[in-house]
């Protein structure tokens, strides 16, 4: 690449651009006050208005709510209201057209924005590189407090810029309108491929599941989020509603990834890592791979079952007595054990979860019980009084207590807890279950344990067994159905009155109305909801770095999307699980059958070419049968192999520092073993972990150290890695280190303390 190319890969160029952005974004807002300051007064009018009689004090009312209504929305827009921008040319002229969460027009009546929502926009979500929708540039934004921290281009024509505007690519899009103009027809026909293959990617169709498999710095991930956008656009009425879920390998992911996709409102879209697959928790450690693998494994979902089986006991195994014996205030009650069995027989023979169940088997043993109490006090049993009988032993604690133990109300967090923390529940469950009771005791830990990575698939699978009894929420469902309807009649009946129903300029209607008195603070957002939700299923979702998930990982994600309208991101060459996948139709087709469609991307055009030589040699020891993407770039600096005599304390903040004057702007990433972190973190006290990855104002710090899993995904100008031999120690090793070396954009380096790997023999060439 010439000296000019790489003035356009420049931190500079990003300044520019994006104090060109700053100042449109700058007059967007000044215009955004001026309407709320202009709603402002309205609505203090409309409450001046005349109140005098029913119909004026109807007028005043909906004059109110609409004016109220139109400022709570230009409030909702302040974060996010522009998020992107689209050029177009024109034969007499070039537009640039902005879009974000509403549209604004200045006091020219010129539009400055444009609603993500409106045709105008389309283009914006609609562009492929192989139908670009006659868009010469693509460009996000990402906009914090009113400030433009950050720009992402995409180049549909680059002999459409003009010198300016090339000059201040950001992004990735610097780096393809550079190769565009490679001189090469080689280097012609490789952009056109790129182009090609991604385009496939987010037009595909959105039925079934689109697997995207892809090496090192193919682009996976930004097709697949382009994607993401693309289908909310094009099949909003299906996804608005149910929105879409994106899962990654971790929240640093998350949050890089974060910035790629547009916010379509922020409304629509939710991302979580399988840590946080189920509400309310939010797990970030992992297991080690002995435990994790046993986690992860299929026989867990019989052993969960198993767990939940052997709470529903009969008084023999809950008190040792064949029995049901109960204290209450009017003696002994006794319920013969025969009895108690064919209840709990019935109850398991109605295969509702655990839950739902146990109200079937706390009102029979409660009749069995009052029929008890009418023999014992000497009084003939009357069968219509027996519910009433029933529900006013239940409020005595020996009841409850009795009741509780044979069949009682779970949680998943409760019954996971309690078959952790005792071996001999263990041990009995796990040969119920299946699992070979010599491995099961991998699984004991101490009840206050914080939950796992691994834990969350186990909670979700319990949470779908157990269930729970909603028979009250329905009951209050319908009885809020019932209300909103008649408040909908009344909202209706005021808007003809005042005359406001005949207006659809007014965008006031009964529903909006009514929502002013159900509802009187901010609604709650598609996105919200689906994640306070587990039970939520999702139009489509996006599974990345999907390679990692386990059996029990996907049964968590397979449970949100019925429909199985899935988009699979991933490499299984960098597999670092020991039950991750091997073979993507080996871990999908038990879900869909022959409905796995597979598009492979084997161009990488980030990765130099000497790096991804190297890295080729670890990958046909990590996976035999895969090829290693074909790098465009051919120029960069040749990786290099450094011993370090005097361990990570006394060489890698020398090493850093070389890096850092090696690329200038740019970013550093030091990536060790799991053994190894802690001693690496503590010899670069100035560098930041993952977990702190970025500022509040959205600065990331320039050197970051970093395990395989917290680096999975994301990529750095420079990489260090430590102690390559403990990486491929690791039972996914050479996977591992095949991670680690791909990284790197433009420099590597291999730092070891004892002989160099055989499988890097390269780098000491």
């Amino acid at each position: 690449m010439s000296s000019r190319q790489q003035d356009d890969l420049s931190p500079s160029a990003e300044k520019a651009a994006i104090a060109t952005e700053q100042a449109r974004v700058t007059a967007m807002y000044e215009r955004l006050d001026d309407l709320r300051a202009h709603t402002r007064e309205r609505l203090a009018e409309a409450h001046l208005q005349e109140r005098s009689g029913y119909a004026a004090l109807m007028e005043r009312e909906a004059r109110s709510y609409e004016q109220a209504l139109r400022h709570a929305r230009f409030g909702a827009v302040e974060e996010g209201l522009c998020f992107g921008r689209i050029d177009i040319a024109h034969d007499d002229g070039d537009e640039a057209r902005y879009v974000g969460r509403i549209g604004l027009r200045d006091t020219e009546h010129e539009t400055i924005l444009v609603d993500w929502r409106a045709p105008a926009a389309r283009p914006f979500y609609a562009a492929t590189p192989g139908s670009p929708e006659g868009i010469v540039r693509r460009r996000h934004l990402r906009v914090r407090h009113r400030r433009v921290i950050g720009l992402d281009d995409e180049v549909f024509d680059p002999d459409g810029l003009t010198e300016g505007d090339r000059r201040q690519l950001v992004g990735e899009a610097a780096l393809m309108a550079s190769l565009a103009r490679g001189r090469t027809g080689r280097m012609g026909d490789i952009v056109a491929t790129i182009q090609a293959e991604q385009d496939r990617v987010i037009r595909a169709r959105l039925s079934g599941i689109l697997v995207v498999q892809g090496g090192p710095g193919t682009g996976k991930t930004v097709a697949a989020l382009h994607r993401a956008a693309y289908l909310l656009y094009t099949h909003r009425s299906v996804l608005e509603r149910r929105g879409v879920l994106v899962v990654g390998p971790n929240p640093t992911f998350l949050r890089y990834i974060g910035d790629v996709l547009p916010s379509l409102g922020e409304t629509d879209v939710v991302m979580r890592t399988v840590g946080e697959l189920v509400p309310g928790v939010e797990a970030t450690i992992g297991d080690d791979h002995e435990v994790a693998a046993l986690k992860g494994a299929p026989v867990m979902a019989d052993l969960v079952r198993a767990a939940i089986q052997d709470r529903q006991r009969s008084p023999e195994r809950a008190f040792g007595e064949p029995d049901l014996r109960v204290e209450t205030d009017a003696g002994t009650l006794v319920v013969p054990g025969p009895t108690c069995d064919r209840v709990l027989a019935t109850a398991r023979g109605l295969r509702l979860e655990h839950n739902v169940a146990r109200k079937y088997v706390v009102d029979r043993l409660l009749r069995e019980l009052a029929r008890a109490e009418s023999t014992l006090l000497g009084r003939p049993v009357d069968e219509e009084d027996l519910p009433h009988a029933g529900g006013r032993l239940w409020q005595e604690d020996p009841v409850r207590e009795a009741l509780d133990a044979l069949w009682p109300d779970l949680t998943p967090r409760r019954l996971l807890r309690d078959l952790y923390s005792d071996r001999e529940t263990l041990l009995r469950v796990a040969e119920a279950g299946g699992l070979d009771t010599e491995r099961a005791p991998l699984l004991l830990r101490p009840a206050g344990a914080p939950w796992t990575v691994e834990d969350v698939p186990l909670l979700d699978e319990a949470a779908e067994l157990l269930g729970r009894d909603d028979g009250a929420e329905r009951a209050r469902r319908r009885r809020e159905d019932a209300e909103r309807a008649e408040e909908e009649r009344y909202a209706q009946g005021v808007l003809e009155l005042t005359g406001l129903a005949e207006d659809p300029a007014e965008g006031l209607d009964a529903a909006l109305l009514a929502d002013r008195h159900r509802a009187p603070g901010p609604s709650s957002t598609t996105a919200e909801r689906a994640a306070a939700d587990r039970r939520w299923t999702y139009g489509h979702v996006i599974v990345d770095e999907a390679q990692e998930l386990s059996p029990m990982a996907w049964r968590a994600v397979m449970r949100r999307v019925p429909t199985r309208s899935l988009t699979v991101v991933g490499d299984v060459a960098q597999t670092g699980s020991t039950v991750g996948a091997r073979s993507w139709r080996e871990a999908l087709e038990p879900y869909v059958g022959d409905k796995v469609y597979v598009e492979t991307l084997r161009v990488n055009y980030r990765t130099p070419a000497p790096i991804m030589e190297v890295a080729a040699d670890v990958l046909r020891v990590a996976a035999p049968g895969q090829e290693a993407p074909e790098s465009v770039r051919e120029e960069g600096d040749p990786p290099r192999a450094v011993l370090m005599g005097n361990g990570p304390k006394g060489d890698l903040p020398g090493l850093v520092a070389e890096e850092l004057d090696a690329i200038g702007e740019g970013r550093v990433a030091v990536i060790a073993s799991d053994a190894s972190i802690s001693e690496v973190a503590e010899a670069l006290p100035e560098a930041a972990r993952p977990a702190a990855e970025r500022g509040r104002d959205g600065s990331t710090p320039s050197v970051v150290v970093s395990t395989i899993t917290e680096a999975k995904g994301l990529e750095f100008d420079s990489v260090i890695v430590v102690r390559p031999e403990e990486l491929l120690a690791r039972p996914c090793g050479a996977g591992d280190l095949y991670v680690a070396l791909t990284r790197a954009t433009r420099r590597l380096t291999v730092a070891h303390e004892i002989d160099l790997p055989e499988v890097l023999g390269r780098l000491n060439a």
